[in-house]
C-alpha cells in the first residue's frame, strides 16, 4: 500500500482500474462507481464524506488515495467576461485554462500538456518548448476544479456545457492520458456527464493518431490547417514536414464522422502570409471532399512574433469567397484581448520563458 506521504490521485484511475484496486483490498467493484460519483458529481474534497461507503473502507481509501485540487496562482478577469487560470502543479509546473462566456452558455478551454513540441511558428505555447505531459488527473481537472468555481463564486446563470481541447500542447500527442479523461468526462452515470457533441478536441494534424481517435470517441475534431500549400504550412507548422496537407486531409475524408457532423478546419489569417485571395481559393478546392466548416481565426498578436493580424477588409473579403463557395466560414472573435490572450502567456510570464 503507498504511504500516506505520496498518496495516488483517485483522478488518476479510471474505472476499470479502481475496481482491480478495490477488488485487490477486497472491496466490492460496485464501490467504484460510487467513489467516483462523490468525487465528480458531488465535488468531494475527502473521502470521509461519501456516505454510502462504509466507515471501514473510507480510511483505506484516504491512506492510499488524495482528491487533489489544482492550485490556482493567478486569474486574469477580461472586460468581455473571460477568465484565464494559471494553475501550479505538484512539481511546480503550470498549465492554463480559459473560460469563455457565450451567449447562453460558457465554454471552457483546457490543455494537455505543458508546453508543447510542435514547434509552431505563430504559437507562443511552442517557444517554451515541451515540457511533460498532464496526467489524466490533471487534465480533468481543470473541468472539475472551474466548474466547483462556478458553483460557489456564480459569475452568472450560464451554464458550463462546451469543453475544448486547445490549450496547451497538442492533445494527440498525450493520447493515453487524453482518451481516458475524455470517458470521464463524458460518462453519464459517475463521470462529468459532457455531451460528446459539446467537446472538441484540436490537433495540429497527427495522421497517424486520428484513425485512432476516430475509433475510440465520438467527439468533435478540429485540425489546425492554416495554409493551403505545404511550403507555407511546413514554415509555420514543422508537423506538415511528417504529415503533408495531401496525408492529412486524405486522412480526414476517411475519418468517421456521426450524422450531420463536419470537422472544423482551424485556419489562423496571418498578414501577407497566408490571407491572400488565392489562398481563399485553394482552400475551397483542397476542401471541397470533406464535410467540414472553417473557423477563422486573426492573428492574435502578441510580443515575440514577427507577424501580424491581417486587415479587417482582407479578413472579411477571405470570408465572403468562402461563403460563395456555400462553406460555413465564421470569424472567431478573440476573447481576453485585454488580459494575457495569447494561450501560453500566463505561463510565460511565470516562469519567464
Amino acid at each position: 500500500m503507498t504511504s500516506t506521504s505520496k498518496k495516488e490521485d483517485i483522478k488518476d484511475y479510471s474505472v476499470d482500474q479502481l475496481i482491480l484496486w478495490l477488488q485487490d483490498h477486497g472491496i466490492k467493484p460496485y464501490r467504484a462507481a460510487q467513489i467516483l460519483k462523490w468525487t465528480y458529481l458531488h465535488q468531494a474534497d475527502t473521502f470521509e464524506i461519501m456516505t454510502d461507503i462504509s466507515k471501514k473502507i473510507r480510511p483505506m481509501l484516504s491512506t492510499h488515495f488524495s482528491i487533489k485540487r489544482l492550485e490556482k496562482v493567478n486569474v486574469e478577469i477580461s472586460g468581455d467576461g473571460s477568465r484565464k487560470y494559471l494553475f501550479r502543479l505538484e512539481d511546480g509546473k503550470y498549465s492554463e485554462a480559459v473560460l469563455i462566456p457565450e451567449k447562453n452558455h460558457h465554454t471552457l478551454c483546457i490543455s494537455t500538456q505543458v508546453g508543447c513540441a510542435q514547434g509552431c511558428r505563430f504559437c507562443l505555447t511552442a517557444k517554451g518548448g515541451f515540457v511533460r505531459d498532464l496526467t489524466m488527473g490533471e487534465i480533468i481537472a481543470q473541468i472539475r476544479d472551474i466548474q466547483n468555481d462556478l458553483q460557489n463564486n456564480p459569475i452568472d446563470s450560464k451554464p458550463l456545457i462546451n469543453i475544448v481541447l486547445m490549450g496547451m500542447g497538442e492533445p494527440l500527442a498525450n493520447y493515453n492520458n487524453v482518451i481516458k479523461a475524455i470517458d470521464i468526462i463524458t460518462n453519464t452515470d459517475f463521470g462529468l456527464k459532457f455531451s460528446n457533441r459539446r467537446i472538441t478536441l484540436s490537433t495540429a494534424g497527427l495522421v497517424h493518431k486520428l484513425s485512432d481517435l476516430g475509433r475510440d470517441t465520438k467527439i468533435n475534431l478540429a485540425i489546425s490547417l492554416n495554409a493551403t500549400d505545404n511550403q507555407t504550412r511546413s514554415m509555420l507548422m514543422p508537423v506538415n514536414r511528417r504529415y503533408p496537407i495531401e496525408q492529412l486531409l486524405d486522412a480526414c475524408k476517411n475519418y468517421p464522422l456521426a450524422p450531420r457532423r463536419k470537422i472544423t478546419f482551424e485556419y489562423i489569417l496571418i498578414k501577407g502570409i497566408n490571407d491572400s485571395v488565392e489562398d481563399a481559393n485553394r482552400l475551397v478546392k483542397l476542401l471541397r471532399p470533406i464535410k467540414s466548416k472553417i473557423n477563422l481565426i486573426p492573428f492574435n498578436e502578441h510580443n515575440g512574433s514577427d507577424f501580424k493580424r491581417p486587415e479587417e477588409s482582407v479578413i472579411h473579403h477571405f470570408q465572403e469567397i468562402l461563403h460563395q463557395n456555400n462553406y460555413t466560414a465564421i470569424i472567431r472573435k478573440s476573447k481576453g484581448q485585454d488580459i494575457s490572450a495569447a494561450c501560453g502567456q500566463l505561463r510565460a510570464n511565470a516562469e519567464g520563458l
